[in-house]
C-alpha cells in the first residue's frame, strides 16, 4: 500500500471568510474523489485548526494499492477538476509518498 501525503498553504486572501470557503470547497472536491475514482482506497482531507497561521493550511492523506494506481489518480479527470481550483488557490505544496 501507499501513502500520499500532501500539505498545502494557501495565498492570501482578502477575509477569513474568503479562505474558510476556498479551504472548505478543496476538503469537499477531495473528499467527493472516493466516490468517482475506483482506484483511490482511503482519502482524509483535514484543516489546520487555526485559519490565520504561519502553518500550512490544509493536510491531504490518501492511500493506493500500488505506485501505479497512485500515478493514475493523478491524472484522472475528476482529480484535475479538483486540481484545477486547488492550483488557484495554493502558494505552496509539500508532499510525501511511502510504502507501508
Amino acid at each position: 500500500m501507499i501513502k500520499h501525503i500532501v500539505l498545502f498553504k494557501l495565498k492570501e486572501f482578502n477575509s477569513t471568510e474568503e479562505k474558510k470557503e476556498a479551504l472548505t470547497k478543496i476538503k469537499t472536491g477531495l473528499e467527493s474523489l472516493i466516490n468517482k475514482i475506483d482506484l483511490l482506497q482511503a482519502i482524509n482531507v483535514e484543516l489546520n485548526l487555526e485559519i490565520e497561521s504561519a502553518n500550512y493550511d490544509l493536510c491531504l492523506i490518501t492511500q493506493f494499492k500500488s505506485v501505479d494506481d497512485m500515478d493514475a489518480y493523478q491524472i484522472h479527470p475528476e482529480h484535475q477538476k479538483v486540481l484545477k481550483f486547488i492550483k488557484s488557490v495554493a502558494a505552496q505544496r509539500a508532499c510525501v509518498d511511502f510504502e507501508i
